[in-house]
């Protein structure tokens, strides 16, 4: 597919099944192999490639783990929306920061909801 004289089809429909295969793995042992296999594959396409390093920062706050606030102000729109409607990413810290600071109404608002459903850690 990538081969596809069409890069934009071809990063399209990479982008899909990257998409549907980063949501499986996500919280998974098997994610961090396969985004290394897939960095690889496409290390030439600049969109792919930031679309995995963003799965990868969704991976790292769904688990708990260190994440810079400039990464979550600065990352595209689709990871924002993403972020703020995962049920995996309940971050209260990403969802503020994202509530106060998102590129769009729509995320601002997203996040603030989020962060009052009653299942929301504190």
């Amino acid at each position: 597919v990538l081969r596809d004289q069409d890069m934009t089809m071809a990063d399209s429909a990479v982008c899909r099944h990257l998409d549907r295969r980063a949501a499986d793995l996500l919280t998974g042992p098997a994610f961090m192999a396969w985004a290394r296999t897939m960095t690889e594959v496409f290390a030439d396409r600049d969109f792919l490639t930031l679309r995995l390093r963003e799965w990868t920062l969704l991976r790292t706050i769904a688990l708990g783990k260190p994440w810079a606030a400039e990464d979550l102000t600065s990352a595209s729109d689709w990871f924002q929306r993403t972020a703020t409607t995962m049920r995996l990413v309940v971050s209260p810290e990403a969802l503020s920061l994202l509530a106060e600071r998102g590129r769009t109404r729509r995320v601002r608002n997203a996040a603030s909801r989020q962060l009052q459903r009653p299942d929301q850690p504190n």
